[in-house]
Formats: C-alpha cells, structure tokens, sequence
C-alpha cells in the first residue's frame, strides 16, 4: 500500500507546522491543533508521532525511546510504523538508530537522553497531559485565563499544601516549570532528574499532545526553573550509594528492578543506549 510520505497529508503537515513555530515563538504556551487520526490509540503517542511525522525528511535519522529504553513495545512499533511510512518508491524508510549522537530526530516518552544533545538535534515529547494546572482546576476555560493572566497562585497553594502534609513538595515526574519566565509549563512525566536539562539547551524541545490537541516548545537557550520555594528548594532523584548493575554508572538515572524469589534490589540504567556505550567503553 502506497502511502504518501509521513503519512499525514500534506495540508494537515503544514498546519502542525505552523502551530509548531507559534509555540517556537511563545516559549510555553499551549497552541492548539486539529490533532489527527493515526493507527495507535489515543494516549500512546499520537502529538508526538504527529509532529516527527510533519517535521521529518528523508535525510532524517530516527531515535524512539519510551522511558530510556529503545527496545520497548512502545518505541519498536513507532520506529516500525515511521519507517514504513517515509519509504521512497517501495525503498526502506528513513534511517533508524539506537545511538543518541547520530540522531537528528529523537521521539521520547518520559525521558530525555543521558548523552548531551545539540542544536542539530530536535526532542519531540510524547505528551498525556499538557495542562500543569489541571490538578488545581479543572475547567479548561479557567486554565485558559490563569495562563493569560500569569495567576499561577494555586498551584503555589498546592505545592504549599504538600509541604504542610508531608514535609516536602511531593510531586515526581511532571514536576511544573517556568518557561522564559512567563509560563508555566508541563514538561510531560519526565523525572525531576531531567528537569534541570531543560533550562538552556542547545536543543530544540517539541511537545505534542494528541488527545488534547496541544503543541507547545522550548527553543534553544531559554530559561527554564521548577517553581520552588526559598526554604523549600526543588530537588531531584537521590540515587546516592546505587550504581547501574551492568555499566557501573552512578551519573544517571536509574531503574530500581525487584527480584521476585530473592527480594534483592538492583539498579539499571534508564537509558538503554548511554549504558550500552559504558560497558562497551564508547563513554568513560
């Protein structure tokens, strides 16, 4: 079956492209998109794979991981479907890898690489919920005026609270951040360990959330902080004393992995590839 290239028509690509440079263009604002069908389920993917689909060309290089891994059901049936849907005149799709550094394009689901990334590179984020205020209001026409407004007082009350209750602002992945300090932004359920390579990147960062028909960015070199408290300062993963089980590393993020019988605890690497390149010696 001939497909045309990327699979999305090329009116529906220029659309998202063009939601893709307003949100280029205003760090951190939601621009929304006439979201589209594609063959995975809602939830797994679709604003992601929508923008590497519009944005891809034939000279592109694919990456796709879920949560650091690129042998997951998640990431081999999307490398799968972009490759079969980028083919030139029934010739294999454009290249895939696993190597984070020959990668031109990376489509990511939770995480974001261990290997510094450049400003050749783009990271496209898969996206559940785009929203950062939606778990202090659930009206999206609420939302829509507390963006326009800046009034971002209840989500400080909410972090105010958890820190009354337990001591500690307790939210994990999905920590909320300030973009070019005007908005306040979700940067998807990656850890609180990735948070800090936001602020500043050499990369362009791509966000799309297919459900909820939302496209937003940060560019190159844009400040980007948690919102935290003074006394109460953001703080990411502790994995001090653990060190990866196959490579050794005690830099990055790591799996905590529970044997069933014994009940022994180990540590891996997150990211499938980093840890590859440690034990083969490509990384010191």
């Amino acid at each position: 079956m001939e497909y045309n290239f990327g699979f999305i028509d090329e009116s529906a690509k220029r659309e998202i492209r063009r939601a893709i440079l307003k949100a280029i263009a205003i760090p951190g604002y939601q621009a929304p998109f006439g979201s589209r069908e594609l063959p995975i389920a809602r939830g797994w993917g679709t604003g992601g794979l929508q923008l590497t689909l519009a944005i891809i060309g034939r000279n592109d290089v694919l990456k796709v991981i879920d949560q650091g891994s690129d042998d997951s059901v998640n990431a081999v049936n999307i490398k799968k479907f972009i490759s079969r849907v980028t083919h030139n005149g029934g010739k294999n799709g454009i290249k895939v890898t696993n190597d984070t550094k020959e990668a031109t394009i990376i489509q990511t689901r939770h995480r974001i690489p261990e290997e510094s990334m450049t400003e050749d590179q783009v990271l496209v984020f898969q996206v559940p919920l785009p929203e950062p205020l939606r778990i202090v209001e659930h009206s999206e026409k609420e939302t829509r005026a507390m963006h326009a407004e800046a009034d971002y007082s209840a989500m400080w009350l909410y972090l105010y609270e958890k820190i009354v209750k337990f001591g500690e602002v307790t939210l994990g992945a999905g920590y909320p951040v300030m973009v070019g300090g005007r908005y306040l932004m979700s940067p998807s359920p990656i850890p609180r360990f990735d948070i800090p390579k936001l602020d500043n990147s050499e990369t362009l960062y791509l966000f799309g959330a297919g459900r909820e028909k939302r496209i937003y960015a940060i560019p190159a070199h844009t400040k980007v902080v948690p919102i935290e408290f003074e006394d109460y300062p953001f703080r990411t993963e502790d994995f001090k004393g653990e060190a990866c089980a196959e490579c050794g590393s005690i830099n990055t993020f790591l799996n905590e992995m529970v044997d069933d019988e014994s009940g022994k605890r180990t540590y891996l690497c997150s990211d499938t590839s980093y840890c590859k390149k440690v034990k083969e010696g490509e990384i010191s």
